[in-house]
C-alpha cells in the first residue's frame, strides 16, 4: 500500500531546493514512487513530487482522477524534460504544500515531455489540459518552483492573507 509520507508545507525552504537527477532504479525508489502516490490519495490530491515529502530527486507521481481505485490513471515520471510546449490558458491550481489555496496559473495546455520510467526505460509522451497542468505543476517542484510564482499579481494580493497564516504557522514549528 505505501508508508504515509509529511507533505512539507509553505514557505518551508526545502520546497525551494528542487530535484536532482535519479541515477539508480532500484526498488528504493519504486517503494518511494508507492509511498508518493499513498501520500498524494492520503491528501486528496492528484499529482505529488519528490522535493514536496523532503526528497530532492527527481520523481514525480500522479492520477489526473485523484482516484486510488483507478490505478490506470497513475503515472511516475523520473527525471521528466519538457521538449514542446503549445497553447497558453488559465486555470484554477491548487498544492498539497499550500492546503486551502487556490488561484489562477496561466500554464500550457499541451506539452510533450521525455522521461523514465520506475526501470529507467526512457519514455516520451504528450500530456493535454489538465493532466498537462498537473505535470507541468509537478515538474515545477522539481525545479523549486511554487505554483504562486506564477500566480498574477491581483491572484497574489487576493490570496496574500491565507500566505501569511501559512508563513505564521511555519514559524511557529520552527
Amino acid at each position: 500500500m505505501g508508508q504515509l509520507l509529511e507533505v512539507l508545507k509553505y514557505p518551508d525552504p526545502n520546497l525551494r531546493r528542487g530535484g536532482e537527477a535519479v541515477t539508480e532504479f532500484d526498488e528504493t525508489l519504486a517503494e518511494t514512487a508507492a509511498d508518493m502516490l499513498h501520500t498524494m490519495y492520503n491528501y486528496r490530491g492528484v499529482g505529488l513530487a519528490a522535493p514536496q515529502v523532503g526528497l530532492h530527486i527527481n520523481l514525480l507521481v500522479l492520477n489526473q482522477e485523484g482516484d486510488a481505485d483507478q490505478p490506470e490513471e497513475e503515472l511516475v515520471m523520473v527525471n521528466p524534460e519538457v521538449i514542446s510546449r503549445k497553447t497558453l490558458e488559465f486555470g484554477e491550481e491548487g498544492c498539497l504544500s499550500f492546503p486551502g489555496i487556490y488561484a489562477e496559473v496561466e500554464r500550457h495546455k499541451s506539452v510533450v515531455v521525455k522521461y523514465q520510467d520506475l526501470t529507467g526505460a526512457e519514455l516520451t509522451a504528450k500530456f493535454e489540459d489538465f493532466q498537462a497542468r498537473i505535470v507541468l505543476h509537478e515538474i515545477d517542484h522539481l525545479q523549486g518552483a511554487l505554483f504562486v510564482d506564477r500566480v498574477s499579481a491581483a491572484e497574489r494580493i487576493r490570496v496574500r492573507g491565507k500566505l501569511f497564516e501559512l508563513e505564521r504557522e511555519f514559524q511557529g514549528k520552527a
